[in-house]
């Protein structure tokens, strides 16, 4: 409308200069040229300007939303990570300065302050055992990059010095990947006594309401003890390098001493699980290799030994970290905010970093899965075949006792539509997850190991964070095609990916059983933290416990994407758009039975179910054990912070009945005073189903 105007007004009104748009005026014109053509010049003048600025506005467009898509994942980052710093600032003030009870709100006592009304007091010295992560470190020496840092937490705490200079916390957190000790130049040491553990970092407890809880019934630093040490490290070499189980001996034997002959109460944390059952081992074990104890130690000194979220045989979890340092939480973050962790966009390479710092080390390879197709089941079967793994649809959680495990009755209530092969453990596609054995192409250890040796890296296209920058595409190719790994075949892949690590853990670590537990080959330390390759301590009187949580959907096996690409240091990632089909067993690509959110069942409880049940070859003097189950009982807002009746793997040690189960037996109960048994889930079922020699 505007142009129509100005036209109308150049033709009929006056005649103006316009020396811009080089026009003359009309007096001008008439001199050269007629009217219309002045009309003419001046409409293709004004064409051509719209059109150069269409041009331009679509071109700034374009540009624009280049931007947009440019910025899209770190925007989404930016968010995520703000709303976190709000929720935990808001979560902080809750936590510090609302009233411990609300008005309208009944309080809640404390197991400690409930039994000390009831006259209960502590008996036996207690002994804290720490397991993988939660243990503080800090640093006794340095690269100069960690300059300021002397004796302040690089593990644990606040983390907020140690973030702001990333690539120098990792480079101090990882251990040398020969010897899977100190590297040169650093010694990172753990954090000694109580607060080594009490809280991971401010506000996020691990051990802090046990111990505020034993506290209230008299305990304080004369008899109770944390065992710290560093977790990274393999457990003989904490020895080595910190002489720790020498010193958790004298202390052990010290608490003994002075509080009158009292037995003392040992309670382990996930892999702490495993440390004390090598500690066992080594402190009856004649020197150099063992602590020179003698045979009897264990009964004299140990009253009982308390395993809270036991490990004994492994976790899946274990073998995705390895592969692609991923499980549940961290692949789903990794959908939701790819700039965060995809080193393509951001150029973070957070997961690279991850998977390089910890496969130095040597604990991880602790909690790989122990006893092979025994217990986890092979490429047909597997002893979760009869488990329901929908937990929020089935009733599979009320109170059974030993004698209720009539596998019948169980099966009634654990049909599926979709075939599930829990032994399974790592299926490239989901095909090689479900189809028939007969069918998958099968790679012999042989063919597997020479599949990673060749040094054919032409395809490399990174900038080497990891080991499978060392592997050709087609190497990568045999590894993964249609292909299924068990607990068994799954090490010859990760020796294949993992060389370097799995070199060390076949030097510290076994994963077998023992056909001949008297062989002497078995006096070896490698041995020791498996109990399927090792025997009990002869002290009959000393009681064992396995208390883990229930009814938590729990990692069990994976599928990945097979379509590789050897241009990202990761190559393999579990492909989270595999669902099934009306079942609650598979879901983003991962396979879940009923477990702790960390640990299945049939690790947690076999063991103390039947592995340890009454004298067996594992157990051959009769030690006492006990399965203790603690059902899952989300909190119900957020006032009840992480719950009382929580049974997630750490959230459990707030779990107001484990704590009473705790502080019933460190005041001189047994197992068979606080209930014996208690067992929600289908452990005894399992247990009957692997066919193991007792």
């Amino acid at each position: 409308m505007a142009s129509v105007l100005r036209l109308r007004k150049l033709y009929y009104v006056n005649p103006v200069k316009n020396s811009s748009m080089g026009i003359q005026t009309i007096d001008d014109a008439h001199k050269s040229e007629d009217k219309p053509n002045v009309v003419v010049a001046y409409v293709k003048k004004m064409l051509q300007k719209k059109q150069d600025k269409d041009r331009k506005k679509k071109r700034n467009k374009n540009i624009n939303k280049g931007q947009s898509r440019e910025w899209k994942c770190l925007d989404n980052c930016c968010w995520i990570i703000g709303y976190m710093c709000t929720f935990w600032w808001l979560m902080f003030f809750v936590y510090h300065y609302l009233p411990l009870t609300l008005p309208g709100f009944p309080a809640i006592d404390s197991p400690g302050a409930v039994l000390k009304r009831d006259g209960v007091s502590g008996l036996h010295p207690v002994v804290l055992v720490p397991g993988i992560v939660t243990g503080g470190l800090e640093l006794w020496d340095g690269k100069p990059c960690a300059k300021g840092l002397f004796r302040k937490r690089l593990w644990g705490g606040s983390f907020t010095e140690t973030l702001k200079r990333p690539l120098c916390w990792l480079e101090h957190l990882s251990l040398d990947n020969e010897t899977g000790l100190d590297p040169p130049g650093i010694r990172i040491r753990p954090v000694e006594g109580l607060v080594a553990a009490d809280y991971f970092t401010q506000g996020y407890f691990v051990w802090a309401v046990l111990i505020e809880n034993l506290a209230k019934i008299g305990y304080d630093g004369k008899n109770l003890h944390m065992a710290a040490y560093d977790w990274r490290i393999a457990f003989q070499n904490t020895e080595v390098r910190d002489r720790a189980l020498s010193r958790l001996k004298s202390k052990i034997e010290v608490m003994y001493e002075t509080n009158g002959g009292n037995r003392v109460v040992v309670v382990p944390h996930s892999m702490g699980v495993l440390y004390f059952l090598h500690f066992m081992k080594w402190v009856e074990a004649p020197p150099p290799m063992g602590g020179g104890g003698g045979l009897g130690w264990c009964a004299k000194y140990i009253k009982a030994i308390m395993n809270i979220g036991s490990t004994f045989l492994g976790t899946p979890k274990a073998v995705s970290k390895i592969l692609s340092a991923e499980d549940r939480h961290i692949a789903l973050l990794r959908a939701m905010t790819p700039g965060f962790l995809k080193s393509e966009i951001l150029g973070f390479q957070t997961l690279e970093h991850m998977l390089r710092v910890s496969r130095t080390w040597d604990s991880t390879a602790s909690l790989l899965p122990k006893g092979g197709e025994t217990i986890w089941g092979d490429l047909d079967w597997s002893p979760e075949d009869v488990q329901n793994c929908d937990l929020e649809k089935a009733d599979t959680h009320s109170f059974r006792n030993e004698n209720d495990s009539n596998d019948s009755e169980i099966k009634k209530g654990f049909q599926e539509k979709e075939a599930v092969h829990y032994g399974r453990m790592i299926s490239f596609g989901k095909e090689a997850a479900t189809r028939p054995s007969s069918e998958l192409s099968t790679l012999y250890s042989e063919e597997l190991m020479d599949s990673g040796s060749s040094n054919d890296t032409s395809f490399s296209c990174s900038d080497g964070w990891t080991e499978y920058d060392e592997m050709s595409r087609e190497s990568l190719r045999k590894v993964s095609e249609n292909k299924a790994y068990t607990a068994k075949t799954v090490f010859d892949l990760l020796r294949v990916v993992a060389p370097k690590m799995m070199q060390r853990m076949d030097s510290h670590f076994s994963h077998g059983i023992a056909e001949d537990l008297d062989d002497p080959k078995y006096g070896h330390y490698k041995y020791w933290s498996n109990p399927l390759e090792t025997k009990l301590p002869d002290a009959p009187d000393m009681e064992i416990y396995c208390l883990y949580g229930v009814g938590i959907p729990t990692e069990r096996s994976y599928i990945y994407d097979s379509s590789y690409d050897k241009c990202k240091s990761i190559p393999f990632r579990i492909d989270l758009s595999i669902d099934g089909e009306g079942s609650g067993c598979l879901r983003s690509g991962m396979y879940f039975v009923d477990g702790d959110d960390c640990v299945p069942v049939v690790s947690s409880g076999f063991m103390c179910a039947k592995g340890w049940r009454n004298k067996t070859r594992f157990n051959p003097s009769g030690s006492p054990t006990y399965v203790r189950e603690y059902r899952h009982k989300a909190p119900a807002s957020l006032l009840e912070g992480r719950g009382i009746e929580s049974s997630a793997h750490v959230d459990i040690m707030g779990n107001a009945k484990l704590i009473e189960d705790i502080l019933r037996v460190a005041a001189g109960a047994t197992g068979a005073e606080i209930g014996g048994d208690r067992i929600y889930s289908d452990i005894l079922t399992l247990s009957e189903r692997i066919n193991l020699k007792l």
